[in-house]
């Protein structure tokens, strides 16, 4: 079932680039179609789906590969995985829903973003380190080409820029990796197996060097400050759907890369470093709601925010590292909060990227005082996007507010410091509530003038992501009862 999940979209993605009869229309619709097929075919194994003794993945698939090395192809889920892949095929169907109007060469977007989503569900269904790197390494190409190819601006230095710092940043990854395969013993790449030697314990500085690099790598995908610079020209430049699957779903390949594989296959160098993580969170979370508070551009300032929300996460994975008799259970509540926030983000800030979108597609600029009193002639378009603010500064009864909730719970029991984060939250409200304002409120001025309302897939791509923040909010139990004992076994493996 996992590989059919994995390369159907590939597959899809192949027939559309080499049959030259299809035409646009039937490309768009096509993509649409494997996008839902694919997220009915993850709802089947998350409606089947049974938490696996921990070191054990569900519904695992397992081949020779390149046995020289000790790598296999392997696949399997957990609780940390799978609510990632099920927020992936959302965002993507999203993604093709709202793209079913685009005019520039539709057939070979819609093949790159099936190839997209098929690499980005490789990288959270592997359980083998080189199968890991491959597809983490495609997302980057593939990410490229969209902002290459549908961007606007700048996209050439944009798409170049973020080429460059992310390619650099899987060589820094790529690097780690070696170092776990040179240290196991017998030598090899798969995951669980690895978790389960823990290769490098009693060797500090070794171990230090290899999760140095891993951390790079990761946190150049994440972004975390200082790596985070070639985010917001990125996001500017790239379209719609471009920055919705950019913030909504690659960005999350970094951060899944700590709970899976940073932090419990090195547990004796995570708990070393397990204060500066805090504080490289603790800077990203202030200084990203800072520097988006001080932005025009309505698509740099959500940019922004989210270097801010995965600032929430990284502090999370790093409070479990600090490792004392009593704080397993809130230790264990914070990497909750840190998944459930990976999921909730990806749902939100996708939303309000397309949202973005509409505003460009309209009038050709991000600059939120070229717009007021949207609520006006655009009544859908405000309530959405006040309802995406809402849910993004972590309004209760959105998904954002049962992550940063368990979040903050979980770090502040363990580190009471930890607390200065909270400063996060008050500014990120201060900055939608300055964004809401600027764009809805008020006489209709500017471009506001004739705006047309959101279209029919403008509606259907971001009302479902709303809603479902929505949802997880005010019921969470689902997701929380898939994540928190994957959550209690990454806290296992760290007390090791």
């Amino acid at each position: 079932m996992l590989t059919v999940i994995v390369f159907l979209p590939l597959l899809v993605a192949v027939v559309l680039a080499v049959v030259p009869r299809c035409s646009d229309a039937a490309a768009r619709w096509i993509w649409v179609g494997a996008a839902t097929v694919e997220l009915v075919l993850v709802g089947v194994v998350w409606a089947g789906y049974e938490t696996p003794p921990p070191g054990e993945l569900a519904l695992a698939e397992r081949a020779a590969w390149i046995p020289g090395v000790g790598s296999s192809y392997h696949l399997g889920v957990d609780g940390l995985s799978l609510p990632l892949m099920a927020m992936t095929a959302v965002v993507f169907l999203a993604c093709a829903v709202y793209a079913l109007r685009e005019r520039h060469r539709p057939r070979v977007q819609a093949s790159l973003f099936l190839f997209l989503q098929s690499v980005s569900l490789g990288v959270f269904a592997a359980a083998d380190l080189i199968l890991f790197f491959v597809f983490f390494d495609l997302s980057i190409v593939g990410m490229y080409a969209v902002i290459a190819g549908w961007g606007h601006g700048d996209r050439a230095r944009s798409a170049l820029k973020f080429f460059l710092y992310t390619f650099l940043g899987s060589l820094a990854l790529l690097t780690g990796f070696i170092g776990l395969y040179v240290a196991a013993d017998p030598h090899t790449f798969d995951m669980p197996t690895l978790t389960a030697q823990n290769p490098l314990e009693g060797r500090p500085l070794a171990g230090g060097a290899v999760l140095a690099a891993i951390l790079i790598g990761l946190a150049v995908k994440t972004p975390t400050v200082p790596f985070h610079t070639w985010l917001p020209p990125a996001h500017t430049d790239a379209p719609a759907v471009g920055s919705a699957v950019l913030a909504g779903v690659l960005l999350k390949l970094g951060t899944y890369g700590f709970v899976r594989i940073a932090a419990p296959m090195l547990p004796q160098a995570w708990r070393g470093w397990a204060w500066i993580i805090i504080t490289v969170g603790v800077v990203s979370v202030l200084y990203g709601a800072l520097v988006a508070l001080a932005q025009t551009n309505l698509k740099r300032m959500i940019a922004y925010t989210s270097i801010n929300h995965m600032g929430y996460i990284v502090l999370a994975v790093g409070a479990a590292g600090l490792v004392s008799v009593d704080t397993a259970e809130p230790r264990a509540v914070a990497v909750t909060g840190a998944v459930t926030q990976m999921v909730s983000h990806g749902l939100i800030t996708s939303a309000l990227f397309l949202l973005a979108g509409v505003l460009y597609e309209r009038a050709g600029t991000y600059d939120m005082h070229a717009y007021g009193g949207l609520a006006a002639p655009a009544p859908m378009f405000a309530a959405f996007f006040a309802v995406g603010a809402l849910a993004s500064l972590g309004l209760p009864a959105f998904s954002g507010f049962i992550a940063e909730f368990q979040v903050f719970a979980g770090s502040i029991a363990t580190a009471p410091v930890t607390a200065v984060a909270l400063l996060g939250i008050l500014i990120t409200a201060a900055l939608f509530l300055r964004a809401g304002q600027a764009l809805l409120t008020g006489p209709t001025t500017g471009h506001a003038k004739g705006f047309d309302d959101l279209r029919a897939t403008e509606r259907w791509s971001v009302g479902p992501l709303l809603a479902l923040s929505l949802l997880i909010g005010v019921l969470p139990r689902p997701l929380l009862d898939l994540v928190e004992p994957a959550a209690r076994t990454v806290v296992d493996l760290l007390g090791r």
